[in-house]
């Protein structure tokens, strides 16, 4: 960065634009910036110069830099206006979150930025810096920091009345409560922000994130067809946005599908000429998992999570609903084995389903405790025991029904003699 700044005109823009390499276009740039003149020509240039160059800064992975920027700019920041401020510094902690591995720097930045909003007593743009930083927070997996943060802001934010923060709040509430298991307070805040979206217009990809999260819901409440036509509302929003949230929306439609024994279906879905624009590995483990739930088989059920291990178990939403159908399908294989026998080898069970021993011994003793078969296992002959169902013989029903219609004839004629005594 040279010491002598460039006159802020458009002529200083168009050579930076023209610059041979990136490092030359930023010093350009920064020259510009230096410039000390004040009119409202040499701001507008200057606004556009910033804009610019955190762009680059960006491309070239410089986030420090960016950083750097935002406590250089501060001086600027007093001769514009508060709403042009907010943009400009929105945008540069846009293009820091845009470089992989930043999170804590971001954090730390957010944090800079509360502080000096408060100083400034600029309230607009201290909530939404705020609002940023308990999404971070929580993506850090930081619950409780998160949970604080959004509480005080909550407040501060229905108080003012501000309907589009309030529905951004509330939506992060809600993703909050989801990943703390708080289902109750999870819905709560949900509706909370359909509330407020329902008085204002809501942008198609804040409304694809409120159908995207009432999908979530629904899915972990095992309403699957209720979360299938959310998670389809919200592809819908995001495929014509080409967000990159499109292709989650469709591979939770998918799961859906699966979870409701409409695994025939998914190849379909994938087909499809909006399903065909986003195959790729996200799609490709939900058919493995769709092929493996239709021939009912654990090992490829098993394949299937280790070959696509990043999209199936490192998705916690996925991974929740895979390892209830895993055990649902484990026990389906189980049932089915060992309906010939009376007795039988654990070892003999675990080398059909090609399990290993211990696993399949703890899901059958687990089986029988809830009652999906009668049996016993004996640890020390290391066999399994099956018994026949009890047959219930009619005749003890038929004695029940007896007795409780009797109860029935004695409570009314008392009703009867007592009206007649009175």
């Amino acid at each position: 960065m040279s010491s002598s700044y460039l006159p802020a005109t458009t002529d200083s823009i168009a050579q930076a634009l023209e610059a041979k390499t990136p490092a030359e276009a930023i010093s350009i740039l920064y020259r510009v910036l230096e410039n000390p003149s004040s009119s409202a020509d040499a701001l507008r240039i200057k606004e556009q110069a910033i804009t610019n160059l955190s762009d680059l800064l960006r491309q070239e992975n410089r986030a420090e830099d960016l950083r750097n920027l935002l406590t250089q700019l501060r001086p600027f920041f007093n001769l514009i206006p508060k709403a042009k401020t907010a943009k400009i510094v929105r945008g540069i902690i846009d293009a820091v979150a845009k470089i992989p591995g930043t999170s804590d720097l971001q954090i730390s930045l957010c944090q800079e930025m509360v502080q000096w909003t408060r100083d400034e007593k600029r309230t607009f743009l201290r909530q939404r810096v705020e609002a940023r930083l308990a999404a971070l927070l929580m993506e850090n997996k930081e619950y409780s920091e998160a949970l604080n943060l959004l509480s005080s802001l909550i407040k501060e934010v229905r108080r003012l009345d501000d309907k589009l923060l309030l529905v951004d709040i509330d939506l992060l509430e809600s993703k909050l409560h989801f990943s703390l298991k708080n289902l109750p307070k999870a819905k709560a805040s949900l509706t909370a922000a359909r509330t407020a979206a329902n008085a204002i217009y809501v942008p198609p990809a804040q409304q694809g994130t409120i159908d995207l999260q009432s999908g979530i819901l629904h899915a972990e409440e095992k309403d699957y067809k209720t979360a299938y036509s959310y998670f389809f509302e919200a592809f819908e929003a995001f495929n014509a946005l080409e967000d990159p949230r499109a292709v989650f929306s469709l591979k939770y439609m998918l799961l859906c599908k699966i979870m409701v024994s409409q695994a025939d279906d998914v190849a379909g879905i994938i087909s499809s000429k909006a399903g065909l624009q986003y195959v790729g590995p996200e799609l490709d483990a939900m058919k493995a998992v769709a092929d493996a739930h239709s021939k009912r088989s654990l090992k490829l059920f098993e394949t299937a999570l280790r070959d696509f291990k990043a999209q199936l178990e490192e998705d916690p939403i996925v991974h929740r609903h895979l390892s209830s159908l895993y055990d649902t399908l484990l026990e389906q294989n189980l049932c089915r084995l060992i309906e010939p026998f009376s007795r039988v080898e654990i070892t003999h069970i675990a080398e059909l389903i090609e399990l290993p021993v211990d696993h399949v011994e703890k899901k059958l003793s687990q089986m029988i405790l809830d009652k999906k078969f009668a049996g016993t296992l004996d640890q020390g002959a290391g066999c399994l025991v099956i018994f026949d169902d009890p047959k219930i013989d009619a005749i003890y029903l038929a004695t029940l029904e007896t007795i409780s219609n009797v109860g029935k004839v004695v409570d009314s004629l008392y009703v009867r003699s007592a009206k007649i005594m009175a």
